[in-house]
C-alpha cells in the first residue's frame, strides 16, 4: 500500500492509468517514484502514450517528460478517463495491484477488454508487514480476481503461480557502467538506498548496525521525513532524482545494504553491481540472487552480519573482478520486452 504502483494501458494509442500521484504546474508534471517517470516515457518510444494518473499537492523530484497526461482527483474521475477511451482499440496492462488498479481491472472486465497484468512485487507479503496478516485476504482477494483474467507478465517466478511472461526490469542504461571509481578503503561505508517503511527492514537493520564492531557509517537514501538518526555514523543523504547523482552515492562507499523482508526484483542490486560494488542480503530475500556474482547473504543477526562483512572486505578486488562477469540487463532491454509481449 506504501509503494503505489501504476496501470499502464497501451495500443497505437496507448493509456497509462498510474495509482501513483502526480504534480502538475507551469513547469509540466512531476513525480516523486522514477520507475513512473522512465516505464512511460520509455514506452512511448514505441506506442503512443496517454497517461492518466491521481493528483497530487506535493511536487515530486522527478520530471515526467510527457505531454499527454490526465490527472483525476478522486476514484470516480480516474474511472471517467478510463470510460472515456473504451471505445478505442486498445491493449490494457495493469502494472501491480492496489484498490485503485484492482477497480480498474475489474471495470475494464466488465467491458470485456484484455489486461495484461505486471507484477513487480510481492504485495501478499508488503500487505503483511505494513497492515498486518489480518489484511492479506483483502489483498488476495482482489489478487485472484485480477489474475483470473489477465495476462500475466513477472519480473520474478514466485510472483505467480499462473502461467507468466518472465521479464527482467533495470533502469540502466551504458552510463552505469562507465567510470567506476575505486573504492575507499579507510572504513567500511555502508549504502541504503529505499524507501524509509517497515518491510524494507531498514529500521531492524540500523539497530543491528548500532552493535556492530566494525568501523564503519551508513548512508541512506531516500525520503526520510519521518526518521531521525541517533547516530552521528548514519546520515541521511535524502532523495536523490538523477542518476549521474545516484551513480556517485554507490560509487562514495565499499557495499550496499538491501535489508527488505520482501522483494520481487530490486534495481538496487543492478544499480550497485553496474558501479561494481558487492550487495548484502539476508535470508528472506535469498531468492533474488540469480545466479549473480557480488550478492551476500546474512543471517539478520550481528554475528552472521559482521562475518559476512568481514569476508566482503578481505575477499574485495576478487569480488569485483567477479563483478565484473555479470550480464545485467538493461532499461531498453526491459522495455523491448514489455513491448514485444503487448505488441504480439
Amino acid at each position: 500500500l506504501s509503494r503505489k504502483r501504476p496501470v499502464i494501458i497501451f495500443e497505437e494509442i496507448s493509456y497509462i492509468i498510474n495509482n501513483e500521484k502526480v504534480f502538475a504546474d507551469s513547469s509540466g508534471f512531476h513525480c516523486d517514484n522514477l520507475d513512473l517517470k522512465v516505464v512511460p516515457e520509455e514506452l512511448n518510444k514505441h506506442f503512443n502514450v496517454q497517461y492518466i494518473v491521481r493528483k497530487s499537492k506535493k511536487k515530486g523530484g522527478q520530471k515526467i517528460n510527457l505531454t499527454n497526461i490526465k490527472i483525476a482527483s478522486n476514484i470516480f474521475s480516474f474511472i471517467k478517463f478510463i470510460h472515456k477511451n473504451l471505445k478505442t482499440k486498445s491493449k490494457y496492462l495493469i502494472i501491480s495491484i492496489t484498490p485503485y488498479t484492482f477497480l480498474a481491472c475489474i471495470f475494464l472486465f466488465i467491458f470485456k477488454k484484455k489486461v495484461f497484468l505486471y507484477l513487480w512485487s510481492d504485495v501478499h507479503e508488503e500487505w503483511e508487514h505494513i497492515l498486518g496478516k489480518w489484511s492479506v485476504w483483502i489483498f488476495h482477494l482482489m489478487y485472484l480476481i485480477c489474475m483470473s483474467k489477465s495476462e500475466i507478465i513477472v519480473c520474478n517466478e514466485r510472483l505467480s503461480k499462473k502461467k507468466a511472461h518472465l521479464i527482467s526490469i533495470s533502469r540502466l542504461d551504458e552510463s552505469w557502467f562507465k567510470n567506476q571509481r575505486e573504492a575507499s578503503s579507510d572504513k567500511i561505508k555502508f549504502l541504503y538506498v529505499g524507501r524509509m517503511s517497515p518491510e524494507k527492514g531498514i529500521f531492524d537493520f540500523i539497530k543491528l548496525f548500532q552493535k556492530l564492531n566494525v568501523d564503519s557509517s551508513l548512508s541512506i537514501v531516500g525520503d526520510h521525513k519521518n526518521y531521525s538518526p541517533s547516530n552521528d555514523k548514519i546520515k541521511l543523504l535524502g532523495y536523490i532524482s538523477k542518476p549521474i547523482d545516484l551513480m556517485e552515492a554507490y560509487d562514495n562507499h565499499s557495499i550496499t545494504i538491501l535489508p527488505s523482508y520482501t522483494e520481487g526484483y530490486p534495481y538496487v542490486i543492478d544499480e550497485s553491481l553496474s558501479r561494481k560494488r558487492p550487495v548484502i542480503i539476508f535470508e528472506e530475500i535469498s531468492y533474488i540472487i540469480n545466479n549473480k556474482k557480488g550478492i551476500f547473504v546474512s543471517k539478520r543477526d550481528q554475528k552472521s552480519f559482521e562475518e559476512t562483512v568481514n569476508y566482503v572486505v578481505q575477499n574485495y578486488e576478487k569480488i569485483q573482478k567477479d563483478i565484473g562477469e555479470n550480464k545485467l540487463p538493461t532499461k531498453d532491454s526491459m522495455i523491448r520486452q514489455i513491448s514485444n509481449i503487448i505488441s504480439n
